[in-house]
């Protein structure tokens, strides 16, 4: 390696030896070769320390007791040398011209903070489940991101951003139990633009456990990610616009609590979200309300 990359790639793992090689090897198989890659050990208690090993210089191992995503994601920040960071969780993967077209467009738009690309969804057994689309650009990201989650393609395996603008945002947020990568790229979104690259280079696993199970969690960080987050919002944006997009994210909840049988919390949010938006979601709440107290499916 030399003395400092242009690009950092940081791959937090826990209990990862069924997939780390794969992460590791389409990193190492990128176009772009100007980079240093950074796997942290968040306290695996099975083979990923053995499987890491057989890379030995090849990459840099950072071993630390178990703290969670974002806690290895910081250590890993923390360690990098390179102007930008990219991210990839271990169970992910990427197309062999990502970095390349990701460090293009930075250069590009100094303007921007960070960028992504539009990833495959694809399940255990390799099958197809979807695509996550880029939105399009806009000059608004962070309210973009306020009013659609979802907003930054790809997410936390297909990001990179550059390293000053991760400084200035103070890192990821180690309290948080999910949608960490949400809260973070609303902060960057604050200091900077955001681009996504149309092309799917990065492929996400989606597996019957994994933390996109657990809606309860989820709920939980997106009111904590939502309201944590309202002062970055331009002062304007704060009344009206953020109520509007609360009860929209209410909305999401409600719908597949009701779909999971969780009655009582479906019709809690939806009537949170008529009482916060009565206007501008008024029509939409006062349909889940009706669908749900007639039976119906949602």
């Amino acid at each position: 390696m030399t003395e400092a990359q242009t690009v950092s790639v940081v791959i937090p793992a826990y209990n990862a030896a069924w997939c780390i090689a794969r992460a590791v090897e389409s990193v190492f198989a990128q176009r772009f070769r100007d980079f240093e890659l950074i796997v942290v050990d968040d306290g695996s208690t099975d083979g990923t320390g053995a499987v890491l090993s057989r890379y030995g210089d090849a990459l840099h191992v950072l071993s630390k007791s178990n703290g969670g995503l974002s806690s290895a994601r910081n250590a890993g920040i923390r360690a990098a040398r390179g102007r930008y960071v990219a991210f990839l969780d271990a169970d992910d993967w990427w197309l062999a011209d990502k970095l390349e077209r990701q460090v293009a467009l930075m250069r590009s738009r100094p303007e921007l903070a960070f960028c992504s690309t539009a990833a495959r969804i694809e399940g255990p057994d390799g099958e197809a489940l979807g695509e996550w689309r880029c939105r399009g650009d806009t000059d608004t990201a962070l309210e973009a991101i306020f009013a659609v989650n979802a907003f930054v393609a790809g997410s936390g395996s297909a990001v990179l951003a550059r390293r000053d603008a991760l400084d200035r945002t103070g890192g990821f947020d180690e309290s948080l139990h999910s949608l960490e990568d949400i809260d973070m790229w609303m902060r960057l979104a604050a200091v900077g633009g955001y681009a996504c690259i149309a092309a799917p280079l990065a492929v996400i696993l989606k597996r019957p456990d994994s933390m996109s199970g657990n809606l309860d969690v989820m709920r939980n960080a997106a009111i904590t990610v939502m309201r944590k987050n309202r002062h970055l919002l331009p002062p304007g944006k704060r009344g009206a616009f953020w109520r509007h997009a609360y009860a929209g994210m209410l909305s999401d909840y409600a719908k597949w609590a009701w779909r999971t049988q969780r009655r009582g919390r479906a019709l809690r949010d939806a009537l949170t979200g008529l009482c916060i938006a009565p206007l501008s979601r008024g029509r939409l709440m006062a349909s889940l309300l009706v669908a749900m107290l007639r039976n119906r499916p949602i």
